[in-house]
Parts: structure tokens; C-alpha cells; sequence
């Protein structure tokens, strides 16, 4: 079924004159649709091999967006799904294809990269106020749309399970790589432990906490909303604020090949530190803010982990452009988390400074 199919399901605003493929995402199929009105709207099919149980999917975001729209005046501010004619929130078809229709936020623009500091900082602002917004909703209601997602425990035992299968017979090439993640897997429970013990409180998290993922005024480049909800489930503050940090405070990209160029930048950390805070540390405990540099750590260490167990087990998850793509990943996550483990008193003395 394509997206012919699907639009004459929904009342729009004015005639559709055009329907393309829009945005840089590599999960779902994003099309832009223009109407003779003009009226623009989003609309997604979701990728039911990464998402099998797109239903939990929507239920999540139809309760988190209804809880920010509750608080939130401004349209743009929020993400706004379209109900079909049917008044369903979203189509689902085929058992287990699902679509879904959202206004598109006008007068926005998105960043691949971080252009400034105080881009970055904006991006802490975004996050910040998601956290904000959402304090107050019982995370325990969402349900786990990939479960053990930021479980760094589970992730080093699929690693575990992929080094002693070496399905695409590449261990022998990996032993330097298996052996730094390998060394750190003692470490790697600490947010779990907390949580499990009760020192840490579970939050409703976006658990795909990247710059292209907010949405900024097109005029002003301050934030508007936080996109890309298919993640949202219960996690921990310390997560969300890894991830931003894991992607935006690196000075290379993720697949960099000369590591010579791929530092941990307490510039770009600091800037981003003191947006987030700015607007929800005080809704945070004081062990959740000092665990955030091990949030940085942690989801640094977690994605290097599965970069490389997808690696040894043929490039099954992560889309790869050549043989040692993922190979290539891993080794920047290893140069990351070697400078965050360097400067990790640096990293709490910034947190310190903002609360």
C-alpha cells in the first residue's frame, strides 16, 4: 500500500497537488504533502521491521503529545497528528503497516550538524523543556517499544553472543576493538543499578536525543518542539543527555575514518550542559545530575558496543556503505569514551557550575 492509497483517507485542507519524499531519516518513509490551499503536512510510514508493534508505537506518542498540547499554546510547539476520517489517530493496515499524517510545523528549520554553540545550546533548551513538559507524566504508562533499548547490560550480552558466533567470521579482525568495549563491561550497569535500587527515578525519555531531532524557528533559531516520538518510552534523565552529548560534542562524524579528528569537545559539552539545565534542573534530583557525565559515557560506550556487535554480525541493523563501516564506528566511540573517561571530573565541575 502507498501513500496513494492511504491520503484519500483523510479530510485535507484543499486538493493535494504534490507528495514527495522529504528529510534526511533513514528509518521511515517521510513524505511531504502540498496541498493548492497551500497546506502542508507530514506523512510517515512507519518501518515495521524496526518497529514491530507499531500500535504501542502511536499509543505512545498519542499520549505524550496530548499531554504537551495540554500545556502548550502555540501549534508549533508540539507535534499534531491528523486524525483519518475515520477519527482514528493513525491507519493501520495490512496487520501491520501503519501510517500516520502530521501538520507540518511551518517556519521551522532542522540541522543535521551543529553550526554554533549556540545551536547546541538551544538543542540542551529543546530537550530540556521535553523533560519539562513531561515531569509530571507517569512514565510507567508508556510501554517499551524496543525493549532494554538503553539496557548497557543487555547490549554487552548480545555482544557476548555475537563474538562467540562470529557469523561473518570477522572477530579475528575486531580483537582490539572486542577487547577496549570488553574491559569497560564492569562499568557498564551503573544507571542500570541505580534505577533498579531506586536511587534514580524513571522519566518519560526521547531515547534519540540528536540536533536533528528538534525542530528551531526558522527566524530566531530557538526551539519550537522535539520530533521523532517513535522512541519515547521510560528511561532515565542521564540517557537522553548521553546521547545529545555521545552525537553533538564530537568533532568528527560518526563514521570518521582518520580518529586524529575525533575529540570529545567540553566546549560543545558545556554549551549544550547549560541549555538542558537551564530549564529542567531543577526538576532533576541531585543524583540524576551528577550521573549525567556517566550518562555521556555510558550511551557513548552502549552505541560503540552495538556498532561493533553489528559488526561481527554482518551489518544486520545499521545501514553500512562498505565492509568496515561499522568497524569504523565503533573505533570513533572508542575515541570518545576515552576522552570522556580523561576529563570526567571537567564534565561534573560544568554540571556543578549550571546548578
Amino acid at each position: 500500500m502507498g501513500f496513494q492509497d492511504i491520503l484519500p483517507l483523510y479530510d485535507l485542507d484543499g486538493e493535494v497537488i504534490q507528495c514527495s519524499r522529504y528529510g534526511s531519516g533513514h528509518i521511515n518513509e517521510t513524505y511531504l504533502v502540498v496541498t493548492n490551499r497551500p497546506h502542508l503536512y507530514i506523512l510517515q510510514k512507519v518501518n515495521s521491521h524496526v518497529f514491530p508493534n507499531p500500535r504501542i508505537l502511536m499509543e505512545n506518542i498519542i499520549m505524550v503529545t496530548a499531554h504537551i498540547r495540554a500545556k502548550e499554546r502555540d501549534p508549533r510547539r508540539v507535534l499534531r497528528l491528523v486524525p483519518a476520517k475515520s477519527g482514528e489517530q493513525y491507519i493501520l493496515r495490512d496487520g501491520n503497516e501503519a501510517w500516520r499524517l502530521y501538520e507540518f510545523i511551518t517556519g521551522s528549520i532542522c540541522l543535521d550538524r551543529v553550526e554554533s554553540l549556540r545551536d547546541f545550546e538551544q538543542s540542551g533548551i529543546a530537550f530540556g523543556t521535553f523533560q519539562n513538559q513531561l515531569e509530571d507524566f507517569p512514565a510507567e504508562e508508556l510501554k517499551e517499544v524496543i525493549p532494554g533499548f538503553h539496557d548497557t547490560p543487555k547490549r554487552y550480552q548480545a555482544l557476548h553472543r555475537a563474538i562467540s558466533e562470529n557469523r561473518a567470521g570477522r572477530a579475528k579482525l575486531a580483537q582490539r576493538e572486542m577487547d577496549f568495549y570488553l574491559q569497560r563491561e564492569d562499568s557498564a550497569g551503573m544507571l542500570m543499578e541505580l534505577l533498579q535500587n531506586k536511587e534514580l527515578p524513571l522519566r518519560v525519555t526521547h531515547n534519540d536525543t540528536k540536533l536533528n531531532n528538534v525542530m528551531l524557528d526558522a527566524e530566531t533559531r530557538t526551539p519550537l518542539c522535539v520530533i521523532d516520538l517513535d522512541t519515547v518510552m521510560p528511561g532515565l534523565a542521564a540517557s537522553d543527555f548521553g546521547d545529545s552529548i555521545r552525537f553533538g560534542a564530537s568533532t568528527a562524524a560518526e563514521d570518521e575514518k582518520d580518529l586524529e579528528k575525533v575529540h570529545f569537545s567540553l566546549e560543545l559539552y558545556r554549551a549544550f550542559a547549560g541549555g538542558f539545565l537551564s530549564v529542567c534542573g531543577n526538576k532533576l534530583t541531585k543524583l540524576e545530575k551528577e550521573t549525567l557525565p556517566d550518562g555521556a559515557r555510558l550511551m557513548t560506550l552502549e552505541c560503540g558496543v552495538r556498532f561493533l556487535m553489528d559488526y561481527l554480525d554482518g551489518d544486520q541493523y545499521f545501514h553500512t556503505d562498505y565492509p568496515e563501516h561499522n568497524l569504523i564506528r565503533a573505533r570513533t566511540q572508542m575515541a570518545l569514551v576515552g576522552e570522556m573517561e580523561a576529563c570526567h571530573s571537567q564534565m561534573l565541575q560544568i554540571i556543578h557550575a549550571f546548578c
